[in-house]
This record gives C-alpha cells, sequence and structure tokens, in this order.
C-alpha cells in the first residue's frame, strides 16, 4: 500500500453516501407504483463519481442508470455493474454489437443508423435493445415527424438484430414556471406513443424538474439527474421536493503570513492590503477547477467566511484570514456545516454566471473523491492512483 489516505495533497471532495441515499429513497417514495427510476450518472456523475453513485443509487431502490456515451456505460460494466443501462447519446453503427453483448440499451432516431447497425452486427450477438428518442421540442437530437417514428419501429420489429424495449423525449422547460411550451411537448410525445404498434417496457419523458413537478409526465419510468445529488432543479419553480447537497469541497491551509499595509498579493499585484492581516496559502487553484473567475468569493474556516484576495492561480490561492490560524487548518469551499454558514453549489454556480451541473463537473479529476458514510471514509477514488483502502 503507498499511503493510509490514498490521496497525496490537501484538497478534496466529500461525497455524504447517506445524504445521496435518502435522495434516492425519497425520490423513489414519491414515485407512483410501478414507475421505475433511471438515475443519470453521466460525465462521472456530474463529478461526484459514476460507479460508487451507480452502487449506491441502486442500493437505495433506483432501478437503472443512464450515461451519455457508451465508454461510460462499458466503465460501469467492467466493474460489475449488471442493471439496466441506456446511452443516451448515439453510438456508432459499428459498436452496435458492442453494446449488444455487454447488455447495454442505446438510442436510436434514424433509420440509416439502423440498416448499417443490422449489417455489421454478429448473428451470434444478442438483440440489442434499443430506445427511441423523440424530438418533441429541444431541437437536439430525435426523430420528429410520425412516419419517421412507423418505419423505425417496423424495421426494428423485423430485423432479428434489435430489441424495442422503449420510447422517450427530453423537456426543454419543465423547470419553468410557464408550462405552455412543456405541456406541448408533453401531448405532443403522447402522440408519437400511440402510433406505435406495440407499447414497449420502458416509456421515459421526465428530468428531475419533470420528476418533481409534473406528475403528469412519468409515465413508467424517468431520468433523473440533479435531483438525486441535492443541487437544484430549477430557479423558477418550488420543486414538490429537495434533497440535501451531497458535495462538498475541503482543502487545508499550507502557509499562513502577516502582511502590512499597502503590500501586495498574487499575480498583477491587483490585490493591496490595507491593513494589518493575516492571509494564508491554500493548495487549490483554477487547473482543479476552481477558476479565475472565483476570486470574489467567501470560503468557510472555522466557521467563518474568509474573503479570496489576488488572483486565483493554477494551484495555489490566498485567503484573507479573520485571525491568526495554524497551518493545517480545514477550509470549505463547497459546503460546510448546516448549523453554520453553508456554501451551495448554486452560489457558486452564480458567482461564475452559470448552472450548478457545470460547477461539479468542473472540479476536475485531479481533485480525489472521498466517499464517507457518517463519519466513516469507505473508498477514496483517486485518478493517479486507483485502489480501495
Amino acid at each position: 500500500m503507498i499511503g493510509q489516505t490514498q490521496y497525496f495533497r490537501d484538497t478534496w471532495v466529500e461525497i455524504d453516501m447517506d445524504t445521496l441515499y435518502q435522495n434516492v429513497q425519497a425520490i423513489c417514495n414519491g414515485l407512483p407504483l410501478g414507475t421505475k427510476l433511471f438515475v443519470v450518472v453521466k460525465a462521472n456523475a456530474y463529478g461526484h463519481g459514476d460507479f460508487q453513485v451507480a452502487k449506491e443509487a441502486l442500493r437505495a431502490g433506483a432501478h437503472g442508470l443512464v450515461v451519455a456515451l457508451l465508454d461510460e456505460a462499458l466503465a460501469l460494466r467492467l466493474k460489475g455493474i449488471q442493471a439496466p443501462i441506456l446511452v443516451l447519446g448515439l453510438i456508432r453503427p459499428v459498436d452496435a454489437g458492442v453494446a449488444a453483448r455487454h447488455h447495454i440499451s442505446v438510442s436510436v432516431f434514424q433509420i440509416e443508423w439502423l440498416k448499417e447497425a443490422s449489417r455489421v452486427m454478429d448473428s451470434r450477438d444478442p438483440p440489442l435493445k434499443v430506445h427511441i428518442k423523440c424530438d418533441t421540442g429541444m431541437g437536439r437530437i430525435g426523430l420528429k415527424h410520425k412516419n419517421e417514428l412507423k418505419e423505425v419501429e417496423r424495421f426494428i420489429h423485423y430485423a432479428y438484430s434489435f430489441e424495442l424495449e422503449g420510447i422517450f423525449t427530453h423537456f426543454s422547460t419543465a423547470d419553468l414556471t410557464s408550462e405552455k411550451y412543456y405541456q406541448r411537448q408533453l401531448e405532443l410525445f403522447k402522440q408519437y406513443v400511440s402510433v406505435l404498434e406495440k407499447k414497449p417496457k420502458y416509456v421515459h419523458a421526465a428530468n428531475s424538474a419533470g420528476t418533481l413537478c409534473h406528475k403528469n409526465s412519468l409515465f413508467n419510468a424517468v431520468r433523473v439527474g440533479i435531483a438525486i445529488y441535492g443541487l437544484v432543479t430549477s430557479q423558477q419553480k418550488a420543486p414538490l421536493a429537495k434533497g440535501k447537497q451531497v458535495f462538498s469541497l475541503h482543502t487545508k491551509i499550507v502557509h499562513v503570513k502577516k502582511v502590512i499595509p499597502s503590500e501586495y498579493i498574487g499575480y498583477g499585484a491587483d490585490y493591496q492590503a490595507q491593513s494589518e492581516d493575516w492571509v494564508a496559502t491554500l493548495p487549490v487553484g483554477y487547473a482543479d477547477g476552481w477558476l479565475r473567475k472565483l476570486e470574489s468569493q467567501s470560503v468557510i474556516v472555522n466557521g467563518q467566511r474568509a474573503n479570496i484576495v489576488g488572483r486565483i492561480c493554477m494551484d495555489q490561492m490566498m485567503v484573507k484570514l479573520p485571525n491568526y490560524l495554524p497551518i493545517g487548518t480545514t477550509v470549505t469551499l463547497i459546503g460546510g456545516k448546516e448549523s453554520e454558514d453553508f456554501v451551495t453549489v448554486e452560489e457558486i454556480a452564480e458567482k461564475l454566471g452559470t448552472i450548478n451541473y457545470e460547477v461539479t463537473c468542473t472540479i476536475n479529476f485531479r481533485v480525489p473523491r472521498v466517499y464517507k458514510r457518517g463519519s466513516r471514509h469507505l473508498e477514496v477514488e483517486n485518478y493517479w492512483i486507483s485502489f480501495s483502502m
């Protein structure tokens, strides 16, 4: 064993597995009987860790998983995940056999893709399970006309290579106060479903906002991502249920110095001390995903807010302390104790002018993920050193 901690820097993300479990269970309990929960773990579970989140979500009652790429699905299969997995993005026709052999479901919406995939698939492979994607107004991928849907269904039905497992769409405005466009998409999707000669196993449309705010869109399966991580699903609609934030980001003071009035700090000398202050250096920077735009952000140290001073560097940044604090003191950049001050992911997103999804995805592979249940460390995911305690 290289070391007891499995990571060798004083900056880390903590993933609260108890909270994740409770969030998933609460969503499961809020679904109608027979409606299956598919948890979205694409983009490394929005930066939380796909394999660890997948295991915990399935343990809490999730039925299956959703990813964006075939590579993401295969990684989960190779780590032992046996639950249903759906790839939302289009895979290459030449890779259809790989998906079939690993019992991975894929999205389809082009008759040409089906024809090409059927030509290259091995007759010894099991049928590839497919979900037809309908574009009801998102404008990304998906078929747009009922005659296309009929043609695709007919081809799937007569081709030995495929099994029609599902049909789905994606709402673009389920999180908005105005429901006009959402209702338009919902009604159009219902029309698509009604065109099918045989209803498939899974019919799904609702994302997190749809699941929490629109009970008329649940059908018999839902795809929930951001809500299971306890992040706000809408800035306009109050969700029917809200979990607690799973993700927190921490570091430790590695250096402390006293600065005098008129002394400069950081690149560009654009911060000048106005008084005699204690300033600490933290080993985290924009190469970790703590971007330079956050130079006006505050962090939490000893239950108090402390302002970042000077420009954020690639690997380090400085903060003005409320008083002297020793090297090794823990500093929280995201999260905190609920009884004290708390930095939400949404607060960071607002400072960056973006959405909460992007914040957790941006805290990158350089920062190890520590998975906790209560006060006990379960596992550490370290990009550089991959092994379990």
